[in-house]
């Protein structure tokens, strides 16, 4: 939230524009960059005519809040009004989407969806997107979770006529998503007095939404086999719900016209890639419409076996390997939902593969030949092996050499890390990933980041959180042996040492040993806190707390980052690899192990030069054993 303030004090302040000043000093403070023009434009128009509007309707006393996130997401609504019911007597809030729109026509093949001539892309129906926010705030704010009648939402399209957006009426209005225009002022008046009483302060009600529990998010693997067996569904938000309804109209016009469409959506760490593709699956399930889910990742896929397919073995054959396909006839399947696309390689075959089925295709031409609708979801900043080639532009020139269609939609807000914008451009900026060098952890009130000083420490720490009923996992740069794993019975070898202090990797094979769970398992079964996780078993997935070891294969020296691929022990960096996919590879490495988080993130270095450069980032106070 950038600001909060009853109706009569925000409309004072957008007089005489100190309320502009004030949300961009907070924006930038909150999240390290200026507003972009729009919003900044937004609330220099926007805002001053919700709060004309509230003091005409008499609602001064209403409490309004600026730019309100959403638990645990980085997505923020324009206004959240609180105050209390003229009828019931109890706590009343009505979230407010505000748009300066007004040409928008409503998509010919899907009335959710709409077109803005600024938009190159189309947009949610803005009655749909408040719907979609006042169901979220309900899933995941215990001061309304058990009240959702205490919700109610509101677009409000001041700048257009209702002949400009009759037609977006054609999708159902409800308590949750309702939609006014310049010329019916009146009628938004009349419902926001129908839930908010003009005799009462707001600042009560603003107090107890404020201080609602955030119930924790529904963490991908444990609702996943409920996600495709039953219709309890994610709630996907703006840019996730028009990569989700995009997929769906491809396939509708597939199995309409013969109609073949590649669709590519991309995405940072924790976007709600996985979620998007888990939701498409279980909708495409539901419908029986042939579809399969794929990845490149053995623990990603496994995982999803085990947890969605617990009851149904067929529900398990949903989810395959990306070199599953390379003998599989074309436009077999209507969908292939291809998760962790970045994971793509040259080709299916290996030095295992049978010379019958080595094929000479490249394994992105099998994906999209075997289906009528192949979509691919991926983040170009996670490939962290040599040989791994799925970006957006291999996928659209493999399209484009078919004479395919390849939209493709990016995704921009962010669930893991609290939702913290500010913690993912402090990472990339850390790493190097982004331009402009590190910067100073500046603490929000989303994501903990804490420096240990140890090995020790750090395990300690998280252990502790554990006892708190947090999930938590350590993992480290691949900077140590791995020995065979034991027999049944005997200790696993504790490979990673740090002076006196040494712990074992997590497994390899597919069985558990000595108490330790399979690969496949280490990051979502609660025994895999004994052992270290490596860059391919964490990623793509998420825990609350996560410890990360920074080996002597990325070093601070003087005033930038070193990589030294003789202190790395991965066996896919051969001779062969260039100097500077090695450097790409493993700074790409420590971003996936840093984004693992959805709590907080405690950092070591086992260099001391670099753990120098980590106190003067983090902070001095911000060690674990001060707030342990």
């Amino acid at each position: 939230m950038l600001f909060r303030a009853s109706a009569k004090t925000v409309a004072a302040m957008a007089l005489d524009s100190s309320l502009y000043l004030h949300l961009t000093d907070q924006f930038t403070h909150m999240h390290g960059y200026r507003p972009n023009p729009s919003e900044a434009r937004s609330w220099e128009r926007s805002v001053p005519a919700l709060a004309s509007a509230l003091n005409d309707a008499g609602l001064g006393d209403v409490e309004v809040m600026l730019e309100y996130a959403l638990p645990m997401n980085s997505k923020r609504a324009d206004a959240v009004l609180a105050g209390i019911h003229p009828r019931t007597g109890a706590p009343s809030y009505v979230v407010v989407e505000l748009k300066q729109w007004s040409n928008v026509v409503p998509d010919e093949d899907d009335p959710v969806l709409c077109h803005v001539a600024s938009y190159t892309q189309p947009v949610l129906n803005p009655i749909e997107q408040v719907r979609r926010y006042c169901e979220y705030l309900v899933h995941f704010n215990g001061a309304v979770a058990d009240h959702p009648e205490r919700v109610g939402g509101v677009a409000f399209l001041h700048n257009a006529t209702e002949f400009d957006v009759g037609a977006l009426r054609e999708i159902e209005s409800d308590q949750w998503g309702q939609l006014f225009a310049g010329d019916t002022r009146g009628g938004f008046i009349d419902c926001v007095r129908a839930r908010l009483s003009p005799e009462h302060s707001g600042a009560a009600a603003a107090d107890a939404l404020l201080a609602g529990k955030t119930v924790p998010s529904k963490q991908l693997m444990a609702v996943a086999a409920q996600e495709v067996r039953e219709r309890e569904q994610f709630v996907l938000l703006d840019e996730q719900q028009v990569a989700y309804r995009k997929v769906l109209n491809a396939v509708r016009k597939a199995r309409e016209s013969d109609h073949k469409e590649v669709v590519v959506i991309t995405g940072g760490p924790g976007t709600g890639k996985s979620v998007i593709a888990l939701s498409l699956l279980g909708e495409l399930y539901r419908r029986g419409i042939p579809a399969l889910h794929a990845t490149g990742s053995q623990s990603f896929t496994k995982t999803m076996r085990k947890v969605a397919g617990a009851r149904k073995r067929e529900v398990q054959d949903l989810f395959k390997y990306f070199n599953s396909f390379m003998t599989t006839e074309k436009n077999s399947l209507d969908v292939l939902v291809c998760d962790e696309a970045h994971r793509i390689r040259e080709t299916s075959a290996n030095r295992y593969t049978p010379a019958a089925r080595r094929t000479g295709k490249q394994q992105i031409d099998e994906l999209i030949d075997v289906a009528q609708v192949p979509v691919f979801l991926l983040d170009e900043h996670q490939v962290v092996r040599p040989g791994e080639m799925g970006t957006v532009e291999d996928i659209r020139a493999a399209a484009a050499r078919r004479g395919l269609n390849c939209p493709v939609v990016r995704l921009e807000s962010q669930f893991r890390c609290g939702g913290s914008d500010a913690y993912l451009r402090w990472v990339v900026r850390l790493l190097g990933l982004e331009p402009g060098g590190p910067v100073v952890w500046d603490p929000d009130d989303r994501m903990q980041l804490l420096l240990a000083e140890s090995p020790e420490e750090m395990e300690s720490f998280l252990d502790g959180r554990r006892g708190q009923r947090y999930s938590a996992r350590m993992s480290a740069g691949y900077c140590w042996p791995w020995s065979p794993e034991p027999k049944p019975g005997q200790p696993l070898p504790a490979d990673v040492r740090i002076g006196d202090w040494a712990r074992p990797w997590n497994l390899r094979g597919d069985r558990s040993v000595s108490g330790a769970p399979p690969s496949a398992l280490w990051a979502t079964d609660p025994a895999g806190f004994g052992q270290i996780g490596c860059v391919y078993t964490a990623q793509g997935f998420e825990y609350d707390w996560s410890g990360v070891i920074i080996g002597p294969d990325l070093v601070w020296r003087g005033d930038r980052w070193v990589t030294d691929r003789t202190a790395s022990r991965d066996p896919v960096f051969k001779r062969s690899t260039p100097d500077a996919d090695v450097d790409r590879l493993i700074r790409n490495t420590y971003k996936v192990l840093l984004t693992r988080g959805m709590v907080g993130t405690v950092v070591y270095s086992t260099d001391r030069e670099t753990q120098e450069k980590l106190r003067e980032l983090v902070g001095a106070g911000r060690r674990v054993a001060v707030t342990a």
